[in-house]
């Protein structure tokens, strides 16, 4: 059995199967769907299309609404509008889970935003804010409010990122033009979209003896980090740590990965590129052909 430690302090991913079977469609060895343990939650990946969009609505075109009161600039003067930044941090605190958001200097308290996150079912039990030359940065420690623990269920942490995001295209319409969710949900769509071939890297390295370094970074899309998850759990890798940054219209990713509490070998390493850079360059591959 490949699983990863258990402790509050890390994010994990267990598979009950070791064996590795050649899969004609990917041109990779991957595993049929597992079900995947993220933490101390134990759950299957069923309701991944609910996750992508349900917590997205469409923005009317002259939406103008701003949270706390601050009033953003047109969306046409993209070369003024900066870079949202949104990650989700599951290595800073072992207690709870990190998030940060940035939006240049145009962020105010988020008042509406942790009222969203409790709606979710969290308690935001710690906030600060600092400034540096990319602007104000906004950063939250998120727990259960029925456990008191750190966010560890993968559809629940995506359910955060699409919040955060739904609340930016809300309150600031004109970041609908650095987001990727604002071709569909945003007053003005980005105008150069992202080339998912061109955007997609990802690098392997070992990171000790015990574990190794997954870098991935990717066009985003909603759902994005439940399905990069399963990937990887597919092939019995175990994800221990983690984090994930929404900058713009890329998602770049960091995750602390290993295969029965060791390194990944080479082989192995090159098993789970081809089988990530598969699925990235294909996102409207039907799921069952994995």
């Amino acid at each position: 059995m490949a699983m990863a430690s258990a402790s509050g302090s890390a994010l994990c991913f267990t598979d009950a199967s070791s064996s590795l079977a050649l899969r004609r469609d990917c041109g990779a060895l991957c595993l049929p769907p597992r079900t995947v343990t993220f933490g101390f939650v134990d759950k299957s990946l069923s309701n991944l299309e609910r996750l992508r969009l349900s917590s997205l609505k469409p923005r009317a075109s002259n939406a103008t609404a701003v949270e706390n009161g601050k009033q953003g600039e047109s969306a046409a003067d993209s070369d003024k509008v900066p870079t949202p930044v949104v990650i989700i941090d599951q290595d800073s605190d072992p207690d709870a889970t990190v998030l940060e958001v940035t939006f240049g200097d145009r962020l105010g308290a988020l008042l509406d935003t942790m009222n969203a996150l409790k709606n979710l079912g969290l308690n935001v039990v710690k906030a600060n804010v600092y400034l540096d030359s990319s602007g104000k940065h906004n950063k939250f420690a998120i727990t259960k409010a029925d456990s008191g623990r750190k966010v560890e269920d993968p559809e629940l942490l995506e359910a955060i990122r699409l919040t955060v995001i739904n609340n930016l295209l809300e309150f600031h319409p004109e970041s609908s033009s650095q987001l990727a969710m604002g071709a569909a949900f945003g007053v003005l769509p980005p105008t150069e979209p992202i080339d998912v071939d061109i955007a997609t890297h990802i690098t392997i390295e070992d990171d000790g003896p015990n574990r190794s370094l997954l870098y991935i970074e990717t066009a985003d899309r909603p759902g994005l980090l439940v399905e990069l998850v399963k990937i990887i759990s597919d092939i019995s890798v175990a994800v221990e740590s983690g984090e994930f940054d929404t900058e713009g219209l890329l998602a770049k990713v960091k995750f602390h990965v290993s295969y029965r509490n060791k390194a990944l070998i080479k082989p192995l390493q090159q098993v789970l590129a081809n089988s990530l850079r598969y699925f990235l360059r294909r996102p409207s591959t039907d799921e069952s052909s994995f």
